[in-house]
């Protein structure tokens, strides 16, 4: 894998994980001291802790790539052991997947 292959597949686990982090804690403007800053929502974030997110998104994701690329380097997860289940294979005739009936 090069390495920028290996940036684009972090990069999109990273803005995934961002977004399944972002609702970690928060707690609403209304909620945390009763006051609502003046032309904002009431269901916005009072302190949204975006810093720390970041932190724990960017960790979450170095080991779900690790996971992948850990995978992926010893051959756990292969092509034809993905497509085996359908009845499918990758290794007839000219490389092309073709179904066994």
């Amino acid at each position: 894998m090069s390495i920028a292959t290996a940036l684009a597949i972090f990069f999109l686990i990273w803005w995934l994980v961002l977004f399944t982090v972002l609702p970690w804690g928060v707690r609403r403007q209304d909620e945390e001291g009763g006051e609502v800053a003046p032309g904002t929502d009431p269901g916005a974030p009072a302190i949204p802790h975006l810093g720390r997110k970041l932190i724990w998104t960017t960790v979450a994701s170095l080991v779900i790539f690790a996971g992948c690329y850990a995978a992926y380097v010893n051959r756990l997860v292969t092509l034809d052991r993905l497509l085996a289940p359908f009845g499918l294979n990758t290794t007839a005739g000219n490389g092309a997947t073709s179904s066994k009936r």
